[in-house]
């Protein structure tokens, strides 16, 4: 099935010219931990391989159909076991740049947190630097509406010629209220209107949660705080007006980037987060009629592309 998507797409894949590695501290154990971005072959998609450990040498491929916990953070494997946490301010900056390949080594079994943010992924990606490869790059189109609610919150994939976030989030805090925003996916809006967006919480629930061990790293160095009295307590305040709405979109183009492959169409989401993000992805993905594999197959005059139905690449959880 042919059709026009009124959109630019790259038609090739991507990877990183050089290896890259950056340092810092997991949100949750505050323990040192490290990742290195090294080149992969067209078709890897994007691994995680483990460094040390418990089992080192072991991979986990960044789909949804590896997602083991999405109460914190969004959790690749086994809890109990071997796994990566908080992958998703990574894996925003991989979609949000361009990367179809990469391997991820990983000391520890934590993204750092870095400043909360996917900015210092997103440099350590330009700093490498994208080398473009000879496989045409795969989309997920999709066809019909799918849509998954839970309580009053709700997530929806939609048909659209290109890939959009509507994103609504609603607090009863005043430092955050209601907030919504919308983008149309592209390398510069990622850039420039989300991947600075912090992460964020409330002082109340941090001190519970260093109580009970959790979101040991966090900090005021790493996340946007509202404290007592319903106000932004960091010293630099906020560096969007509507940060936290933007980013709750991080968050969800990071846990959709768990395709397995970038998407071609709208999703919306009210009051959403990681575990409704992660059920929505799999509904999409278990409805053989909701969506079809494509690619680009000529470009017209670099404002369009033709694209056509394809079979998917063997590491795709298509079907789940």
């Amino acid at each position: 099935m042919g059709g026009h998507t009124g959109i630019v797409l790259n038609d090739y894949q991507t990877t990183i010219k050089s290896r890259v590695t950056l340092a810092g501290t997991g949100v949750h154990s505050g323990k040192p931990v490290s990742v290195t971005f090294v080149p992969s072959d067209v078709d890897t998609g994007i691994v995680f391989h483990f460094i040390g450990g418990k089992e080192p040498g072991k991979e986990l491929r960044a789909l949804v159909s590896e997602v083991g916990a999405t109460d914190l953070s969004t959790l690749l494997g086994d809890p109990a076991g071997v796994h990566v946490s908080t992958v998703e301010h990574l894996m925003a900056a991989v979609l949000g740049v361009g990367i179809d390949n990469l391997v991820i080594e990983i000391e520890g079994n934590e993204i750092p947190i870095l400043d909360g943010s996917a900015a210092m992924f997103v440099e350590a990606i330009d700093q490498a630097g994208l080398d473009v490869q000879p496989l045409k790059r795969r989309f997920i189109r999709v066809l019909k509406d799918v849509r998954i609610e839970s309580g009053a919150s709700w997530a929806e994939f939609r048909p659209y010629s290109g890939t959009r976030f509507e994103i609504e989030i609603d607090f009863e805090s005043r430092a955050i209220g209601r907030q919504q925003f919308a983008m149309d996916l592209t390398g510069d809006s990622f850039r420039n209107e989300v991947a600075r967006a912090r992460t964020f919480g409330f002082l109340k629930d941090v001190e519970r949660l260093w109580a009970a061990g959790y979101a040991l790293g966090s900090s005021l160095e790493n996340s946007v705080v509202i404290g007592h009295d319903n106000r932004v307590i960091n010293m630099g305040g906020l560096r969007y007006p509507d940060e936290f709405v933007r980013h709750k979109t991080l968050d969800a183009m990071g846990d959709l980037a768990l395709a397995g492959a970038r998407f071609i169409g709208c999703f919306r989401s009210y009051r959403g987060g990681h575990r409704l993000n992660a059920a929505a992805l799999r509904r999409l993905l278990s409805d053989r009629s909701a969506f079809e594999i494509v690619e680009t197959t000529r470009r017209d005059r670099g404002r369009s592309a033709e694209i056509s139905a394809v079979s998917g690449p063997v590491f795709a959880p298509w079907a789940i």
